[in-house]
């Protein structure tokens, strides 16, 4: 298949699918203008001022359109870009798309084209361009805020000063390697010259054990409900959902598969998942579940004992396989089946509550948001936030500590300069400042078509 010319001019819906009050059509490339006075006569209005036409084709009215006229390269696809408000009836998005292509003067876009546009302008690096999709699929505050500080050039202004301290560094050897023969210049590699890439090594190794952080708030946190059957698991789950998103029966084994529903907590997405009851059982699908449930038990963020506090199994002994471990929270369920009362234990993570009555599940529920705001939550500037930036941020990390051990043991400033630059490389990859192009279908394609 003969792919699309990049400048094609290309229209696209940019807001919502379905009905709505109004739709935005966007159009870029070098016939914008040209369609726009095709479309709604001319003359084509002032750039940046909004104006009113009736949009017509072939003589048949269309939709009376708001339209914005942006020439570029000070446009957000650094085109001429022009923006059709229609009103948002699923008809007229259809008629006037269709008048557009029947013109012949554009094409429909592909997913995500508009970014990429403005990435191959310049107007945007591949992190803020990544971060205009993180921003259309947010969900939850906290998901908009780490969008935005990336889209606001944060990250890209870390790895950028990174990658100029590598090229300052490879700089500096440069002497060693094409004059070496100058008696003023020292042949052996001066360690103490290289101080800035040792903490550059730091702040990369800070930035992979910070990455879970960040990718957590785009993925959510998982929460994992583990206890014997009949502790009330379900219970507490459909409590915490507000909705009956489990099944509640008396038969113990009625759960035995993982069942999940996606909450908002404190602002981030997390993820609840109701487990099958652990217990030591000779049938087959019941130990599925529970192999299941050990599973999710393994990979949760943030585990929840559910403990039939009528006399029920203790914390500590559901499992062989799975025991308690010090950040789990602590449930006693049926508290009001019991004389116990407990406000809370020596870390203050276990409470006596009655999923029944609702008793207690606030207190729970409170500790729960603080949980989720303390992992999630943070001051710094959200960096890796996605695989591939970790990927290629493990790959500067070794290319650095090769180029400092070898620094150390003599190997030549022109290795120490490859790694370095190999280094550099792969940070520069992140933003898209050296060659991405084999990246740019695979991050693009994921995205919108209006984007």
């Amino acid at each position: 298949m003969t792919r699309p010319r990049a400048d094609d001019t290309i229209i696209a819906l940019a807001s919502g699918a379905g009905r709505a009050g109004v739709a935005v059509l966007r159009i870029s490339g070098p016939g914008a203008a040209g369609l726009l006075a095709l479309l709604g006569g001319l003359p084509v209005p002032e750039p940046r001022k909004a104006a009113i036409r009736a949009l017509r084709a072939d003589g048949s009215y269309l939709d009376e359109a708001l339209v914005l006229y942006m020439p570029g390269p000070n446009s957000f696809t650094g085109e001429d870009v022009v923006e059709l408000h229609v009103h948002g009836g699923p008809a007229v998005i259809e008629a006037v798309i269709g008048a557009a292509l029947k013109s012949r003067m554009c094409r429909l876009a592909e997913p995500g084209e508009f970014t990429r546009r403005a990435f191959e302008a310049g107007r945007i690096d591949l992190t803020q361009a990544e971060a205009v999709a993180d921003l259309v699929d947010a969900e939850t505050e906290g998901q908009r805020r780490q969008a935005a500080r990336i889209y606001q050039g944060e990250a890209a202004e870390a790895f950028e000063s990174w990658r100029g301290q590598l090229i300052s560094a490879m700089a500096a050897l440069e002497a060693a390697i094409d004059f070496p023969d100058e008696s003023d210049i020292p042949r052996e590699i001066d360690i103490s010259a290289l101080a800035p890439i040792e903490s550059l090594a730091a702040a990369l190794e800070a930035t992979l054990g910070e990455a879970t952080r960040f990718r957590l708030v785009r993925e959510g946190f998982r929460v994992a409900i583990l206890g014997a059957p009949n502790a009330g698991k379900s219970s507490l789950m459909n409590r915490l959902a507000r909705q009956e998103a489990a099944i509640v029966s008396p038969i113990p084994g009625t759960t035995r598969d993982v069942v999940e529903v996606r909450l908002v907590i404190a602002g981030f997405p997390v993820w609840v998942a109701d487990t099958a009851g652990l217990r030591e059982t000779g049938d087959a699908i019941e130990a599925e579940g529970v192999r299941r449930a050990l599973a999710r038990a393994g990979h949760a963020d943030l585990r929840i004992w559910v403990i039939d506090a009528s006399g029920g199994t203790p914390a500590l002994d559901v499992s062989r396989e799975t025991h308690w471990r010090p950040g789990d929270l602590v449930a006693l369920n049926k508290a009001d089946l019991s004389d116990q009362r407990m406000s809370g234990g020596a870390d203050g993570d276990t409470f006596a509550i009655s999923v029944l009555t609702g008793a207690g599940v606030d207190a729970l529920e409170k500790r729960l948001a603080e949980v989720v705001r303390e992992r999630l939550s943070s001051d710094e500037a959200p960096l890796i936030t996605r695989a591939r930036h970790r990927e290629l941020v493990e790959a500067a990390l070794a290319h650095v500590e090769r180029a400092l051990e070898g620094a150390r043991i003599g190997v030549g400033a022109e290795l120490v300069s490859e790694d370095l630059r190999m280094a550099a490389r792969s940070l520069g990859r992140i933003t898209g400042t050296v060659d991405v192009e084999d990246l740019l279908d695979r991050i693009f394609s994921s995205f919108c078509i209006g984007k």
